[in-house]
Order: structure tokens, then sequence, then C-alpha cells
């Protein structure tokens, strides 16, 4: 497989399949594809937009692409919020409170930012006496507790107006 084919490909306004983005997403982390390279398939993606085979395709990816925390061992939903930097503490500042005062179990993992602005930690670590530097037993403890408190047996997510 070959970056600049998928590349051309995708300019060429085709679908990308489930190999050629995984190639593309394992091969940017580990660093064999180039930023340059990165941005022509991304500017192409923006262009020509990507259907929801290949959404799902790349969402998918780029999860695998870094360590995942199984919390299958307490056996309930549990959410998330999650994004890929840029707007989402604005929303995760907000919004998960709201969430979790409501008793939804929430499994929030935050990061450092990259850029002058701070991420969601940098934040949150301006807050006296917040703490954001738990191990992973005490983070699964705690959102097993807060599942355990509720009852999400008959909770549903409603879409309707």
């Amino acid at each position: 497989m070959n970056i600049l084919e998928i590349i051309e490909k995708k300019r060429d306004k085709k679908e990308l399949n489930k190999e050629e983005i995984d190639f593309f997403i394992d091969g940017y982390t580990k660093g064999i594809i180039t930023d340059y390279q990165a941005a022509a398939l991304v500017m192409s993606i923006f262009i020509n937009g990507m259907s929801k085979q290949e959404t799902t395709f790349l969402t998918l990816a780029m999860a695998n692409s870094g360590e995942i925390l199984d919390l299958s061992k307490l056996n309930k939903v549990i959410v998330d919020k999650h994004s890929t930097g840029g707007v989402g503490d604005k929303v995760s500042l907000v919004l998960l409170p709201l969430v979790a005062s409501i008793g939804v179990p929430i499994a929030k993992m935050s990061g450092r930012g990259l850029g002058f602005t701070g991420g969601t930690v940098d934040k949150l670590e301006s807050i006296p006496g917040y703490k954001t530097d738990i191990d992973i037993h005490n983070f699964v403890e705690n959102v097993d507790n807060i599942r355990n408190k509720y009852d999400f047996t008959d909770f549903k997510f409603s879409t309707s107006r």
C-alpha cells in the first residue's frame, strides 16, 4: 500500500476502504507518513467529503491507535465525550458536570494542550484543589461508584423534541 495512491484516490473522489484508512492512521502515528502527506489527504477529504463507512473506519482507526481503557468489567453503559482537540474543552467543561449531575456515569480522560491555549487538563488544574492526576485504578473505581449510585435500567436517550 502507498500513501500517494491513497491521496490520489481520495483526490479523485473515490471511497477509501478500511485497509487504506488503517494504513494511513498507523503510518501517521508511527511517523512514517509525513505531515505534508497527511495534510494532502485531509485536504482531499475536506474537499470531497467522506462516506458514512469511511467516517466509521476513520473513527475506529483513530480510537484504536491509542491506549484503550476497558471498562467492560463494570457491566454497564459508560458515557464518554471525546474530541480531537480545539473545541473539546469548551464543551467538556460545561457538558460533563451537567450530565454527571443527573447520575450518568462518565469516564472522561482529557489531555494537555499542545498550543498556547492549553488543554482541558491544564484548565482544570487551574482550579485550586482540583485533582487531575489520579491513577487508573482510582479512575475506574470513581466511575464504578457513580454507576452504582444510580439505576439506569430504564434510562433511555431521546432525540425527540
